[in-house]
């Protein structure tokens, strides 16, 4: 563990929000509607080791608990700017209702989110 200075704390959480937005919205469009299972794991690694990477190489190799945040948020984040492209993509159909009704994403997300603690350990 190191000690985090302000400025990587902030070069960490540009980074969990960028890689957040960009996941979130390639998982959006080329993958919107739940797929198997298995392939789905597949996804949640793939989720959590980009955001958790692209932290990881903003503050220089760094870990400690308040980057596993910041990579947790940017997972997370991934999970609400894919379901907003897929409530956009679908008539009738609102953001609100696609959050209740996704537990593929919810398995995504929690597998997303430990990979990118893991990444940040």
């Amino acid at each position: 563990m190191y000690h985090i200075s302000a400025t990587y704390l902030l070069r960490g959480a540009g980074a969990a929000l960028v890689a957040g937005a960009v996941v979130g919205g390639l998982w959006g469009l080329l993958l919107p509607f739940g797929v198997s299972f298995f392939f789905g794991l597949i996804l949640g690694l793939g989720v959590g080791y980009g955001v958790g990477e692209a932290v990881s190489a903003a503050v220089n190799r760094k870990g400690g608990p308040p980057l596993q945040v910041l990579a947790a948020i940017g997972v997370v984040e991934a999970y609400f700017v894919r379901s907003a492209i897929l409530a956009s993509r679908l008539s009738h159909v609102g953001l609100a209702d696609v959050l209740t009704d996704d537990v593929f994403g919810y398995l995504v997300v929690i597998l997303g989110v430990v990979i990118a603690i893991g990444r940040l350990r």
